[in-house]
């Protein structure tokens, strides 16, 4: 079986639930990356919600890699099922470089009086590992984490298995303050992640008109995106983490105008809360 994703939240910042952004998805970022039966979970917004937890209890070990610790990418976890299981293996994986430890940071959302249960008394058996510019090996996944430009400590994660590879770079701004990039590719933040990748999922929350007053949050630009997808060669790119305030027309907007820049020579998609793909290196 080839490797597939399926995207489970796609919407940054905070979740939004109205007629107007069903087709994309109102949920936060969470995706699921699938070999024949082996399973990861990348970040753990409202998104991880939709995973059906019963096909995860015969699981022996599961495996959740968050690319930062912000709410939306971290405010489903308390709420994911195999969690609460006593005895099953489940392994969360984070940046590092911070003051503090992971496990700290996590216990700060995982415990009174935010949820009534500590992250100690959860009855899982629950292993906490720290990444920075990092290489594991999980089960046929091969996976590289860097450190990528976003507020606060953030990763960006590569993974192979066989020939295909994907890249998930959900929050991302690869140049501040300007759409375009620095002539250097080791100067350019998460290139090495992204090159020559099959499947880019890649933080595209605003238009240029809406970056003009917020570079420097963190969050790319279409421009930005696209500049980015053509610099490193990757096959094929799906613009991610939506603003709450765009609802489907307006994506299908920035959609078309992202297709406009990218013009043949790259495919773009807008992630789709819900849909599948097989990461195929014949795009």
């Amino acid at each position: 079986m080839r490797m597939r994703f399926k995207f489970l939240g796609t919407r940054g910042t905070y979740p939004i639930s109205k007629r107007s952004v069903k087709k994309y998805g109102g949920d936060t970022p969470c995706l699921q990356v699938r070999h024949d039966q082996e399973r990861l979970i990348l970040d753990a917004g409202t998104g991880i919600l939709g995973i059906n937890a019963d096909r995860y209890v015969d699981l022996p070990h599961i495996h959740i890699l968050l690319t930062h610790l912000h709410l939306d990418h971290i405010q489903g976890l308390a709420f994911f099922k195999p969690l609460f299981i006593p005895g099953k293996k489940v392994t969360i994986w984070g940046p590092a470089g911070h003051s503090e430890t992971l496990r700290t940071r996590l216990n700060r959302y995982l415990s009174p009086p935010i949820f009534p249960v500590a992250l100690r008394d959860i009855p899982c058996e629950l292993t906490i590992n720290e990444l920075d510019n990092s290489e594991i090996q999980i089960g046929s996944f091969s996976i590289r984490s860097e450190f990528i430009i976003h507020r606060g400590p953030t990763l960006g994660y590569r993974i192979e298995c066989g020939n295909k590879t994907l890249a998930y770079l959900p929050d991302h701004e690869p140049m501040i303050s300007s759409p375009s990039l620095y002539d250097g590719d080791k100067w350019v933040s998460g290139f090495y992640l992204a090159q020559d990748a099959d499947v880019l999922i890649h933080d595209t929350q605003y238009t240029e008109e809406e970056y003009a007053t917020r570079n420097g949050f963190g969050h790319s630009s279409i421009q930005h995106t696209i500049n980015f997808a053509r610099r490193t060669h990757c096959k094929r790119v799906f613009m991610f983490h939506h603003d709450p305030e765009h609802n489907d027309k307006f994506l299908a907007g920035m959609l078309s105008t992202a297709r406009d820049l990218a013009k043949e020579d790259l495919k773009v998609d807008l992630a789709k809360q819900g849909n599948s793909y097989t990461v195929d290196a014949s795009y």
